[in-house]
């Protein structure tokens, strides 16, 4: 999928933004803000230019296996959709195979694509979810995200501490009282 950014349209709006807030766009600390925030914007939403299925490529081997699977602790970054302030935290993916496995970094990969997006932290965890369904046809799907919003942390209403949870379940995650138990005490299991 070809993106195409318009980065001199991106630097021109950051340079009249500056100036509506009242600054100087010509002072020396921001004569190349407009730049640094084109380049970071087109960074934290590369995940609109990103084909799933490319993604994956061909990373989905053939294994007979009913085990869960669960990658825990990715690290996620995104933009809230309504305020353009970042939300991070952690993005646990479980998954039972139905005779295909992942490559292990492919579901970090596809967290990190629907996380560089603008979004909506209940939307990222069932977009993670059912691509990690739909890629592999797997028996069932569970992702929880844990994030921190600076929305919320530093406007607002100013909770520093707060965390948001989500989760998201599809098939047998969700049908099954257990096997949902199982995903959720094994992401919060302690390393040693």
């Amino acid at each position: 999928m070809d993106r195409k950014i318009d980065f001199d349209k991106i630097e021109k709006l950051v340079k009249e933004l500056l100036i509506e807030l009242g600054e100087d766009p010509q002072r020396e600390g921001l004569l190349k803000t407009p730049e640094r925030v084109a380049q970071s914007l087109a960074y934290l939403t590369s995940g609109y230019g990103v084909d799933r299925k490319k993604l994956i490529n061909e990373a989905l081997f053939t294994q007979e296996t009913n085990s869960m699977v669960i990658v825990k602790d990715i690290e996620i970054y995104s933009l809230c959709e309504h305020h353009l302030l970042p939300f991070f935290g952690r993005c646990h993916i479980g998954y039972i195979p139905k005779g295909k496995v992942f490559g292990a970094s492919k579901l970090a990969r596809l967290a990190d694509m629907y996380a560089k997006r603008l979004q909506l932290q209940e939307r990222l965890t069932e977009q993670i979810a059912y691509a990690v369904r739909d890629s592999s046809d797997a028996i069932g799907v569970g992702v929880m995200i844990e994030a921190r919003h600076l929305c919320m942390m530093m406007r607002g209403v100013e909770k520093q501490n707060s965390i948001m949870v989500t989760s998201s379940v599809l098939g047998s995650f969700r049908e099954s009282a257990v096997t949902r138990q199982e995903f959720l005490s094994l992401i919060h299991r302690q390393q040693h």
